[in-house]
């Protein structure tokens, strides 16, 4: 994610005595994220040697958490079970701001499941069934409690279906984040999750460390573009007056980077000169954008899979919709810039993510550095890259501000209410500065493109990426992380 506001903006306010939110982001320099990860949620177990309780577990079930353990974000995602695959059959009318549909949630089991939830924020649920049997359902707040007809026992397969229909509600006013989730717009949707607003358009496990594959089978009035993540299944069908548009992400994704936005758009579609499929797309508002949105992405996502190892999805590309988000958003495959015309810096750090929040996911949302400090970083490459500032000379003009907030706010330590905080990003990306300078300049992209490939579609922790720069480079190195990531106080570089 990034924000739209001025490099000069951000510039006081890194010297201003006060905290500083990712409101005032750059734009200039920071931009301005095949196999399903584990729920996160450990299956409940009977007392060693009690075979009675596992007997009595087997036949009942315990039911799933409510959430995923994240402490950060306690009542995010769902224990339980582990999603491989969501089946989303929507229709959308722009006019009445009108949602219904069906999901179908592939899953499997990780423990003898009596009863389980899905994130749900709004709607009503119609009708839901586990195998193609009805199955009780129950709602309080953003959680959908399902009752199987029978156990689900531990490592099976299942599927739930949920029949739902209403008008969406984003998130609104959330910490610093503004909106997010599913936003109507005055032709259609701007569609931006992160963290956790999936729930506002689909019932599922909301949260990161469950990734899984998608289908999206959008129905809109005829002229009206559905843009979802991966790839088009075909030419959109139309009938009666009405068009369905049909995506497929074969990839694994975290729920916060899906999207099914749509609208009035003109749309470019090719091949990078490396010969990756592209798919661009502006807003009539933006359409003098189109060519520079389609180019710029091109020739980042060929330079990053240079820099970064290959490039891990299909297709690459964009989306600027009319919608005055003030950020963008790393949406998988095709990065979303809400209102506003991406530089080059802009369009590097989402593209960056591709690799660094969407292939490599976090576990939990205290490590959110791993995903924007390295776009962060992402960009002082791309203008180092370019003849612009060295990577160098931006750390120490960020360094040189002895009393900015940012020190007292250390990237590794989760911050509730203020998730993207600047320090996430520029600490991180000058973690990894540091880092570059100790272990040399081969050892370190070295590092980067392992990284990738090891955790390839994955999700990872500060642990994994600490204990691989060791391994690789050979020096303990945790005195430079506890410094740059866990300290409140400004790090010392040592001569």
């Amino acid at each position: 994610m990034t924000w739209a506001f001025s490099r000069k903006l951000l510039d006081m306010q890194l010297k201003a005595p006060k905290r500083v939110t990712t409101a005032v982001l750059s734009a200039t320099l920071l931009g301005l994220n095949a196999c399903t990860a584990s729920s996160g949620a450990a299956a409940p177990s009977a007392a060693p040697g009690d075979g009675n309780a596992q007997s009595a577990e087997a036949k009942s079930g315990t039911p799933g958490a409510a959430g995923i353990g994240d402490p950060d974000f306690p009542t995010d995602g769902n224990g339980g079970y582990d999603v491989g695959h969501y089946a989303l059959k929507l229709a959308y009318d722009p006019p009445t701001k009108t949602l219904s549909g069906t999901a179908t949630v592939t899953a499997q089991a990780v423990q003898n499941l009596s009863r389980f939830n899905l994130d749900l924020h709004g709607f009503t649920v119609r009708r839901v069934s586990v195998d193609g049997k009805a199955a009780k359902f129950t709602r309080e707040g953003d959680e959908l409690t399902v009752n199987p007809p029978a156990v689900i026992r531990r490592s099976s397969g299942f599927k739930v279906t949920v029949d739902y229909a209403g008008k969406p509600d984003p998130v609104r006013n959330s910490s610093n984040l503004g909106t997010y989730g599913f936003i109507p717009t005055k032709d259609g949707a701007f569609v931006t999750s992160e963290p956790n607003g999936a729930k506002t358009w689909f019932p599922g496990n909301d949260h990161p460390a469950d990734k899984a594959t998608f289908d999206f089978d959008v129905t809109v009035p005829a002229g009206t573009t559905v843009i979802a993540n991966g790839e088009l299944r075909g030419a959109p069908v139309t009938s009666g007056g009405r068009s369905t548009f049909a995506w497929r992400e074969t990839h694994p994704m975290a729920t916060y980077l899906a999207t099914i936005t749509l609208g009035k758009f003109d749309v470019r579609t090719g091949r990078t000169p490396g010969g990756i499929p592209m798919y661009a797309a502006t807003d009539p508002a933006f359409r003098h954008n189109l060519d520079f949105l389609y180019t710029t992405s091109a020739k980042v996502t060929d330079y990053w899979s240079t820099v970064f190892g290959p490039y891990p999805f299909s297709s690459t590309g964009g989306v600027i919709d009319d919608f005055s988000a003030g950020y963008a958003l790393e949406n998988q495959t095709k990065p979303m810039y809400g209102g506003f015309e991406p530089d080059t810096g802009i369009i590097a750090h989402e593209l960056a993510h591709q690799w660094f929040g969407d292939s490599l996911s976090v576990t939990r949302w205290k490590d959110l550095w791993l995903n924007e400090g390295f776009a962060t970083y992402a960009e002082w490459l791309w203008a180092e890259h370019n003849g612009g500032l060295t990577a160098e000379k931006t750390f120490q003009d960020y360094y040189s501000a002895k009393h900015a907030p940012i020190w007292r706010y250390p990237p590794g330590v989760a911050q509730r209410q203020d998730l993207f905080n600047t320090s996430v990003y520029l600490r991180g990306g000058m973690t990894l500065h540091v880092l570059r300078k100790r272990i040399g300049d081969e050892t370190f992209f070295k590092l980067l493109r392992t990284w990738t490939d090891q955790h390839k579609y994955g999700n990872v922790t500060t642990d994994d990426f600490i204990k691989l720069s060791e391994k690789l480079s050979g020096r303990p190195l945790g005195d430079l992380f506890d410094a740059w990531l866990y300290q409140p106080q400004r790090p010392e570089i040592s001569s």
